[in-house]
Protein backbone atom coordinates (compact mmCIF):
# COMPACT_ATOMS: atom_id res chain seq x y z
CA UNK A 1 0.00 0.00 0.00
CA UNK A 2 1.03 3.41 -0.57
CA UNK A 3 1.57 5.97 1.91
CA UNK A 4 -1.77 8.37 1.91
CA UNK A 5 -0.12 11.93 0.36
CA UNK A 6 -2.09 14.51 2.50
CA UNK A 7 -2.21 16.82 -0.23
CA UNK A 8 -4.90 19.61 1.09
CA UNK A 9 -4.66 22.18 -1.11
CA UNK A 10 -7.15 24.74 0.89
CA UNK A 11 -9.40 24.72 3.81
CA UNK A 12 -11.21 21.71 4.09
CA UNK A 13 -14.39 23.29 6.63
CA UNK A 14 -14.04 25.78 9.33
CA UNK A 15 -14.60 24.25 12.75
CA UNK A 16 -11.60 25.77 14.42
CA UNK A 17 -10.84 22.13 15.89
CA UNK A 18 -10.66 20.45 12.55
CA UNK A 19 -6.83 20.03 13.33
CA UNK A 20 -7.75 18.24 16.47
CA UNK A 21 -10.06 16.12 14.95
CA UNK A 22 -7.62 14.61 12.44
CA UNK A 23 -6.34 12.91 15.19
CA UNK A 24 -9.77 11.33 15.81
CA UNK A 25 -10.41 10.42 12.73
CA UNK A 26 -11.14 6.20 12.10
CA UNK A 27 -8.14 4.99 10.45
CA UNK A 28 -10.29 1.70 9.23
CA UNK A 29 -13.79 0.44 8.53
CA UNK A 30 -13.79 -1.22 11.36
CA UNK A 31 -13.43 1.94 13.15
CA UNK A 32 -15.88 3.94 11.99
CA UNK A 33 -19.12 3.82 13.75
CA UNK A 34 -21.94 4.79 12.45
CA UNK A 35 -23.77 4.74 8.80
CA UNK A 36 -23.77 1.33 8.34
CA UNK A 37 -25.70 1.04 4.67
CA UNK A 38 -23.27 3.79 3.44
CA UNK A 39 -20.19 1.63 5.00
CA UNK A 40 -21.30 -1.69 3.58
CA UNK A 41 -22.31 -0.62 0.22
CA UNK A 42 -18.22 1.43 0.43
CA UNK A 43 -16.94 -1.88 1.60
CA UNK A 44 -18.26 -3.53 -1.15
CA UNK A 45 -17.40 -1.15 -3.68
CA UNK A 46 -13.82 -0.90 -2.97
CA UNK A 47 -13.08 -4.79 -2.29
CA UNK A 48 -14.19 -5.02 -5.91
CA UNK A 49 -12.34 -2.21 -7.76
CA UNK A 50 -8.97 -3.48 -5.84
CA UNK A 51 -9.81 -6.90 -7.05
CA UNK A 52 -9.72 -5.37 -10.74
CA UNK A 53 -7.07 -3.15 -10.40
CA UNK A 54 -9.25 -0.44 -11.37
CA UNK A 55 -10.18 3.32 -10.09
CA UNK A 56 -13.23 3.17 -7.98
CA UNK A 57 -16.69 5.10 -8.92
CA UNK A 58 -16.94 8.62 -8.87
CA UNK A 59 -18.62 9.46 -5.08
CA UNK A 60 -20.68 11.82 -3.71
CA UNK A 61 -21.47 12.33 0.28
CA UNK A 62 -23.82 14.76 1.18
CA UNK A 63 -25.81 15.89 3.85
CA UNK A 64 -25.00 18.52 7.07
CA UNK A 65 -21.80 19.31 8.53
CA UNK A 66 -19.66 17.30 10.82
CA UNK A 67 -21.08 13.71 9.81
CA UNK A 68 -18.04 12.32 8.76
CA UNK A 69 -17.82 13.10 4.35
CA UNK A 70 -14.25 14.15 4.91
CA UNK A 71 -13.13 11.24 7.16
CA UNK A 72 -14.97 8.43 4.26
CA UNK A 73 -13.31 10.26 2.00
CA UNK A 74 -10.15 9.54 3.19
CA UNK A 75 -11.24 5.78 4.02
CA UNK A 76 -11.85 4.93 0.89
CA UNK A 77 -8.03 6.04 -0.12
CA UNK A 78 -6.75 4.20 2.71
CA UNK A 79 -8.87 1.46 1.71
CA UNK A 80 -7.78 1.51 -1.79
CA UNK A 81 -4.39 1.68 -0.87
CA UNK A 82 -3.85 5.21 -3.33
CA UNK A 83 -3.13 9.04 -2.80
CA UNK A 84 -5.88 11.75 -1.89
CA UNK A 85 -5.61 15.10 -2.78
CA UNK A 86 -8.28 17.56 -0.98
CA UNK A 87 -9.72 20.48 -1.85
CA UNK A 88 -12.35 22.68 -1.52
CA UNK A 89 -15.23 24.24 -4.80
CA UNK A 90 -13.82 27.53 -3.61
CA UNK A 91 -10.50 27.01 -4.19
CA UNK A 92 -10.86 26.31 -7.52
CA UNK A 93 -11.27 29.18 -8.88
CA UNK A 94 -9.73 28.48 -12.73
CA UNK A 95 -10.14 26.03 -14.88
CA UNK A 96 -5.70 25.90 -14.83
CA UNK A 97 -6.16 25.36 -11.30
CA UNK A 98 -8.33 22.11 -11.97
CA UNK A 99 -6.10 21.16 -14.52
CA UNK A 100 -2.75 21.14 -12.53
CA UNK A 101 -4.58 19.17 -9.58
CA UNK A 102 -5.85 16.60 -12.19
CA UNK A 103 -2.76 16.06 -13.91
CA UNK A 104 -0.46 15.38 -10.54
CA UNK A 105 -2.83 12.88 -10.15
CA UNK A 106 -1.20 9.03 -10.02
CA UNK A 107 -3.06 5.96 -11.69
CA UNK A 108 -6.11 5.52 -9.11
CA UNK A 109 -6.15 8.96 -6.87
CA UNK A 110 -8.66 10.18 -5.09
CA UNK A 111 -9.77 13.60 -5.57
CA UNK A 112 -11.94 14.84 -2.55
CA UNK A 113 -13.54 18.43 -3.22
CA UNK A 114 -15.43 19.58 -0.42
CA UNK A 115 -18.01 22.39 -0.62
CA UNK A 116 -18.49 20.91 -4.26
CA UNK A 117 -22.04 22.84 -4.70
CA UNK A 118 -19.72 26.14 -4.66
CA UNK A 119 -17.55 25.30 -7.60
CA UNK A 120 -17.71 27.76 -10.67
CA UNK A 121 -20.46 26.03 -13.47
CA UNK A 122 -17.55 26.94 -15.58
CA UNK A 123 -15.20 24.49 -13.79
CA UNK A 124 -18.05 22.26 -13.35
CA UNK A 125 -18.28 21.93 -17.17
CA UNK A 126 -14.03 21.20 -17.60
CA UNK A 127 -14.72 18.31 -14.69
CA UNK A 128 -17.18 16.40 -17.68
CA UNK A 129 -14.96 15.37 -19.76
CA UNK A 130 -12.44 14.42 -16.69
CA UNK A 131 -14.80 12.71 -15.21
CA UNK A 132 -16.23 10.62 -18.23
CA UNK A 133 -13.45 9.84 -20.17
CA UNK A 134 -10.11 10.84 -18.11
CA UNK A 135 -9.64 13.78 -20.33
CA UNK A 136 -9.21 17.49 -20.23
CA UNK A 137 -10.81 19.81 -22.81
CA UNK A 138 -8.92 23.16 -22.54
CA UNK A 139 -8.97 26.29 -25.14
CA UNK A 140 -5.23 27.70 -25.22
CA UNK A 141 -5.27 30.98 -26.26
CA UNK A 142 -7.54 33.62 -26.99
CA UNK A 143 -9.62 35.11 -30.17
CA UNK A 144 -9.02 33.56 -33.49
CA UNK A 145 -5.81 31.83 -32.37
CA UNK A 146 -7.24 30.21 -29.39
CA UNK A 147 -6.93 26.41 -29.94
CA UNK A 148 -8.37 22.88 -28.27
CA UNK A 149 -5.94 21.15 -26.52
CA UNK A 150 -7.01 17.70 -25.23
CA UNK A 151 -4.96 16.52 -22.22
CA UNK A 152 -5.29 12.70 -20.98
CA UNK A 153 -5.35 11.98 -17.23
CA UNK A 154 -4.85 8.78 -15.74
CA UNK A 155 -7.81 7.08 -14.20
CA UNK A 156 -8.60 8.51 -11.00
CA UNK A 157 -11.55 8.87 -8.51
CA UNK A 158 -13.46 11.98 -7.49
CA UNK A 159 -15.32 12.18 -4.35
CA UNK A 160 -17.22 15.00 -3.40
CA UNK A 161 -18.86 16.40 -0.56
CA UNK A 162 -21.46 18.99 -0.42
CA UNK A 163 -24.19 19.83 2.66
CA UNK A 164 -26.57 21.17 -0.24
CA UNK A 165 -26.79 19.16 -2.99
CA UNK A 166 -29.86 20.38 -4.45
CA UNK A 167 -27.69 23.25 -5.47
CA UNK A 168 -25.53 20.70 -7.52
CA UNK A 169 -26.31 21.00 -11.28
CA UNK A 170 -27.74 17.80 -12.67
CA UNK A 171 -24.97 16.97 -15.48
CA UNK A 172 -22.40 16.94 -12.43
CA UNK A 173 -24.23 15.23 -9.75
CA UNK A 174 -25.22 12.72 -12.86
CA UNK A 175 -21.97 12.08 -13.43
CA UNK A 176 -21.47 10.57 -9.85
CA UNK A 177 -21.26 6.64 -9.92
CA UNK A 178 -22.94 6.69 -6.90
CA UNK A 179 -24.11 9.29 -4.31
CA UNK A 180 -24.81 8.69 -0.16
CA UNK A 181 -26.74 10.66 1.83
CA UNK A 182 -25.60 10.80 5.73
CA UNK A 183 -27.89 10.65 8.50
CA UNK A 184 -27.47 12.17 11.70
CA UNK A 185 -26.02 9.67 14.72
CA UNK A 186 -28.08 7.77 17.31
CA UNK A 187 -26.96 8.31 21.07
CA UNK A 188 -25.62 4.50 21.34
CA UNK A 189 -23.41 5.46 18.31
CA UNK A 190 -22.30 8.87 19.52
CA UNK A 191 -21.43 6.99 22.98
CA UNK A 192 -19.41 4.72 20.85
CA UNK A 193 -17.42 7.49 19.56
CA UNK A 194 -17.00 9.75 22.14
CA UNK A 195 -15.24 6.70 24.14
CA UNK A 196 -12.93 5.72 21.17
CA UNK A 197 -11.44 9.31 21.24
CA UNK A 198 -11.80 9.65 24.55
CA UNK A 199 -9.36 6.69 24.53
CA UNK A 200 -7.00 8.41 22.01
CA UNK A 201 -6.50 11.28 24.03
CA UNK A 202 -6.25 9.41 27.06
CA UNK A 203 -9.39 10.99 28.92
CA UNK A 204 -10.66 9.16 31.91
CA UNK A 205 -14.09 8.90 31.08
CA UNK A 206 -17.20 6.89 32.67
CA UNK A 207 -20.06 5.27 31.17
CA UNK A 208 -22.48 7.89 32.41
CA UNK A 209 -20.31 10.74 31.28
CA UNK A 210 -20.28 9.85 28.01
CA UNK A 211 -24.02 9.16 27.52
CA UNK A 212 -24.34 12.69 28.86
CA UNK A 213 -22.17 14.16 25.84
CA UNK A 214 -23.62 12.32 23.12
CA UNK A 215 -27.42 13.33 24.52
CA UNK A 216 -26.09 16.75 23.35
CA UNK A 217 -24.18 16.34 20.66
CA UNK A 218 -27.01 16.69 18.20
CA UNK A 219 -26.08 13.55 16.74
CA UNK A 220 -22.86 15.02 14.73
CA UNK A 221 -19.84 13.30 15.55
CA UNK A 222 -17.63 16.33 14.95
CA UNK A 223 -19.88 17.91 18.01
CA UNK A 224 -19.36 15.21 20.37
CA UNK A 225 -15.76 15.72 19.52
CA UNK A 226 -15.68 18.93 20.32
CA UNK A 227 -17.18 18.56 23.59
CA UNK A 228 -15.33 16.01 24.84
CA UNK A 229 -12.43 18.35 24.57
CA UNK A 230 -14.26 21.28 26.62
CA UNK A 231 -15.63 18.71 29.19
CA UNK A 232 -11.95 17.45 29.41
CA UNK A 233 -10.65 20.68 29.95
CA UNK A 234 -13.49 21.72 32.99
CA UNK A 235 -12.74 18.04 34.66
CA UNK A 236 -9.02 18.81 35.13
CA UNK A 237 -9.09 22.61 36.45
CA UNK A 238 -12.36 22.02 38.28
CA UNK A 239 -12.88 18.37 39.20
CA UNK A 240 -10.79 14.95 39.36
CA UNK A 241 -10.11 14.75 36.01
CA UNK A 242 -12.62 12.19 35.34
CA UNK A 243 -15.64 12.68 33.30
CA UNK A 244 -18.59 11.63 35.14
CA UNK A 245 -22.45 12.76 34.30
CA UNK A 246 -22.46 15.74 36.82
CA UNK A 247 -19.29 16.78 35.93
CA UNK A 248 -20.85 16.80 31.98
CA UNK A 249 -23.70 18.70 33.33
CA UNK A 250 -21.49 21.04 35.09
CA UNK A 251 -19.37 21.62 32.05
CA UNK A 252 -22.15 22.19 29.33
CA UNK A 253 -24.40 24.24 31.78
CA UNK A 254 -21.80 26.44 31.54
CA UNK A 255 -21.04 26.25 27.76
CA UNK A 256 -24.88 27.00 27.88
CA UNK A 257 -25.80 23.57 25.71
CA UNK A 258 -28.99 22.36 27.20
CA UNK A 259 -30.61 18.76 27.69
CA UNK A 260 -30.79 18.03 24.14
CA UNK A 261 -27.70 20.39 22.76
CA UNK A 262 -29.30 23.37 21.63
CA UNK A 263 -26.68 26.00 21.63
CA UNK A 264 -27.09 29.99 22.42
CA UNK A 265 -27.93 30.54 18.95
CA UNK A 266 -30.54 27.98 18.58
CA UNK A 267 -32.37 29.36 21.35
CA UNK A 268 -32.36 32.92 19.53
CA UNK A 269 -33.47 31.46 16.59
CA UNK A 270 -36.60 29.69 18.05
CA UNK A 271 -37.41 33.03 20.90
CA UNK A 272 -37.27 35.10 17.16
CA UNK A 273 -39.60 33.07 15.41
CA UNK A 274 -42.06 32.27 18.71
CA UNK A 275 -41.94 36.31 20.27
CA UNK A 276 -41.51 38.67 16.77
CA UNK A 277 -43.31 36.37 13.99
CA UNK A 278 -45.64 34.62 17.07
CA UNK A 279 -44.49 31.44 15.94
CA UNK A 280 -44.27 32.12 12.01
CA UNK A 281 -44.61 31.66 8.98
CA UNK A 282 -42.04 33.88 8.62
CA UNK A 283 -38.98 33.95 5.28
CA UNK A 284 -35.73 32.86 5.99
CA UNK A 285 -34.24 36.13 4.67
CA UNK A 286 -35.84 38.20 7.01
CA UNK A 287 -35.04 35.53 10.18
CA UNK A 288 -31.35 35.60 9.21
CA UNK A 289 -31.94 39.48 9.49
CA UNK A 290 -33.41 39.63 12.45
CA UNK A 291 -31.20 37.60 14.30
CA UNK A 292 -27.58 39.02 12.44
CA UNK A 293 -26.65 35.69 11.17
CA UNK A 294 -26.30 34.47 7.49
CA UNK A 295 -28.67 32.75 5.22
CA UNK A 296 -26.50 30.11 4.30
CA UNK A 297 -25.22 29.68 8.29
CA UNK A 298 -28.98 29.22 9.33
CA UNK A 299 -29.68 26.12 6.73
CA UNK A 300 -26.37 24.33 6.65
CA UNK A 301 -25.78 24.82 10.48
CA UNK A 302 -28.61 25.53 12.23
CA UNK A 303 -31.82 23.82 10.65
CA UNK A 304 -31.04 20.48 10.03
CA UNK A 305 -30.64 19.44 13.92
CA UNK A 306 -34.01 21.25 14.49
CA UNK A 307 -35.96 20.20 11.53
CA UNK A 308 -34.31 16.77 12.87
CA UNK A 309 -35.74 16.92 16.14
CA UNK A 310 -39.45 18.33 15.38
CA UNK A 311 -38.81 21.96 16.66
CA UNK A 312 -39.02 23.87 13.20
CA UNK A 313 -40.98 23.18 10.08
CA UNK A 314 -40.01 24.71 5.94
CA UNK A 315 -43.32 25.56 4.37
CA UNK A 316 -43.87 27.49 0.97
CA UNK A 317 -44.71 30.48 3.60
CA UNK A 318 -41.59 30.29 5.62
CA UNK A 319 -40.28 28.82 8.78
CA UNK A 320 -42.76 27.57 11.38
CA UNK A 321 -42.05 26.97 14.91
CA UNK A 322 -43.48 23.78 16.14
CA UNK A 323 -45.25 23.29 19.19
CA UNK A 324 -42.37 21.45 20.87
CA UNK A 325 -40.46 24.24 20.09
CA UNK A 326 -42.62 26.45 22.04
CA UNK A 327 -42.68 23.98 24.94
CA UNK A 328 -38.78 23.57 25.19
CA UNK A 329 -38.70 27.22 25.39
CA UNK A 330 -41.24 26.94 27.94
CA UNK A 331 -43.77 28.94 26.45
CA UNK A 332 -47.59 27.81 25.58
CA UNK A 333 -48.23 27.64 21.92
CA UNK A 334 -49.84 30.25 20.00
CA UNK A 335 -54.05 30.22 19.87
CA UNK A 336 -53.34 32.18 17.04
CA UNK A 337 -54.12 30.52 13.33
CA UNK A 338 -49.94 30.05 13.20
CA UNK A 339 -48.41 28.44 15.84
CA UNK A 340 -51.66 26.49 17.15
CA UNK A 341 -51.47 24.29 14.24
CA UNK A 342 -48.32 22.39 15.12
Amino acid sequence: MRRERSGTLGPIGGDDDRFADQSLRPQSFADYVGQDRVKENLQLMVTAARARGEALDHLLFHGPPGLGKTSLAHLVAREMGVNIRTTSGPMIERAGDLAAILTNLEPRDVLFIDEVHRLNRVIEEVLYPAMEDFKLDLVIGHGPGASMSKIPLQPFTLIAATTRSGLLGAPLRNRFGNDFRLEFYTHAELETIVARSARILSVRLEADGAAEIARRSRGTPRIANRLLRRVRDFAEVRADGIIRRQVARDALRLLDIDEIGLEPMDRVLLSTIVDKFDGGPVGIDNLAASIGEERDTLEDVYEPYLLQIGFLQRTPKGRVATSSAWRHLGKEPSKGPQGGLF
